[in-house]
């Protein structure tokens, strides 16, 4: 194989084996954005606020939740940290090559214009020609003479392009120890963010361990209380249904001749409805542009009493002070609970689902209101102690409640 074609299918080798690493190197910049993001996300939403008074209990979880994403990007950036060093040891072994065949093209060049030169001083190429014995003989010699200037004309060329390219190559594995560089300086200032977190969260964990009786009552306390709630609104949804499938009995010329407990009897315009929701399952928007969850769907262990379980009956989402709660499909009100500290709950019916939007400091809709996705539909409550702006947001298909984290579009 010639120099020319070696370094033809060296370069196509060289630009494959970098897409090959290329594909899984941007996922990864994609998901250290991502967690980057959701830190500067945590931290406004989270510790931006001045507090009138405080709950250690919150600021523990608030503080584990931003380690555990610290942690995440952490080793993000270790997996992309050796992509780039198996990258850079690729490029300097590829440098190795290049910069030999390099100096052996210009060898070779050197030696032939050397011969060249030598060539020309024993005889010029007029002699060269006329001293040939036929025609067809001076013939081949000016054919041989034109074809060895083309060649070292190309052979010119190809030390340009491989030059050029060599320099390339530098500049790019230049390019990759920066960001390698830059890398293992972030993975630095997160570790450090996280030993300046886990100081503070051994001193919340001392507060707690002093004061652990009364903090173990207060949450026991609000989980009663919480339990209280979701059965009020289990209560007040059966009611509607009930209501709902009276008047739609009442409208309905085929009477149907049984109907399951608490499920709605649907219209045809009502199931259809249903159906569109339904083949929407994980691209809903979210009720709030920006939020970050601190509560998740479905029974957990708390993260600071062993024994206590605590139960997410949907989403809870803290967004920035003044947020509007926004309708994710179309659908009608259903109804407008009121809260024991006055905060408002709109319940929101699509079908046989419904999405409750609680924590609501004011509402922009009335009961029986046609809503569509996206129209907002009240104001979210900012609790004046904690300064942290909460929608509590329920998921129900009838009277059951689903995980509303699986009907949402990813972020």
């Amino acid at each position: 194989m010639n120099t020319y074609k070696f370094f033809i299918v060296f370069l196509s080798v060289f630009f494959l084996s970098l897409s090959s690493f290329s594909q899984t190197k941007k996922e990864l910049e994609n998901q250290r954005r991502k967690y980057k993001s959701e830190i500067n996300k945590l931290n406004r939403l989270l510790f931006n606020e001045k507090r009138k008074g405080k709950n250690a209990l919150e600021d523990l979880r608030d503080i584990k939740q931003k380690i555990d994403v610290r942690n995440k990007l952490i080793s993000t950036i270790k997996l992309e940290s050796d992509i780039l060093s198996k990258e850079i040891k690729n490029s300097e072994n590829k440098l190795k090559i290049l910069n030999k065949s390099l100096a052996d093209l210009k060898a070779d060049y050197g030696a032939m214009i050397y011969k060249s030169y030598k060539s020309k001083s024993q005889q010029s190429k007029t002699m060269f020609l006329l001293s040939s014995q036929n025609f067809y003989q001076a013939y081949k010699r000016l054919k041989y003479m034109k074809q060895y200037t083309a060649f070292r004309k190309k052979q010119g060329e190809e030390i340009i392009i491989q030059t050029d390219f060599v320099k390339k190559v530098k500049d790019s594995l230049l390019y990759q120890k920066q960001v390698k560089d830059t890398l293992i300086l972030s993975e630095k200032e997160q570790k450090a963010e996280i030993e300046t977190d886990k100081k503070k969260q051994e001193k919340l964990v001392s507060t707690i361990k002093s004061k652990e009786n009364k903090y173990k009552k207060d949450l026991q306390k609000k989980i009663r209380a919480d339990k209280k709630i979701a059965a009020k609104i289990d209560k007040i949804i059966k009611a509607e249904i009930l209501k709902a499938n009276r008047l739609a009995k009442s409208k309905l010329t085929n009477k149907p001749k049984s109907t399951k407990k608490n499920e709605f009897i649907l219209s045809p315009e009502a199931k259809a409805l249903a159906a569109k929701f339904e083949l929407n399952k994980g691209k809903l928007p979210w009720p709030v542009k920006e939020c970050t969850v601190v509560r998740r769907f479905g029974e957990q262990p708390h993260p600071t009493f062993p024994g206590i379980t605590v139960n997410g009956t949907g989403l809870h989402l803290v967004t920035s002070k003044g947020s509007n709660a926004e309708a994710i499909f179309n659908g009608e009100v259903l109804n407008i609970l009121l809260g024991s500290g006055g905060t408002k709950n709109v319940l929101i019916r699509h079908g046989n689902y419904i999405t409750s939007y609680n924590n609501l400091e004011s509402t922009f809709v009335k009961k029986g209101d046609k809503i569509v996705t996206g129209q907002q539909i009240g104001k979210i409550f900012t609790d004046k102690v904690t300064a942290k702006t909460t929608l509590i947001f329920v998921l129900f298909k009838n009277t059951k409640r689903l995980n509303p984290a699986s009907w949402m579009l990813k972020r």
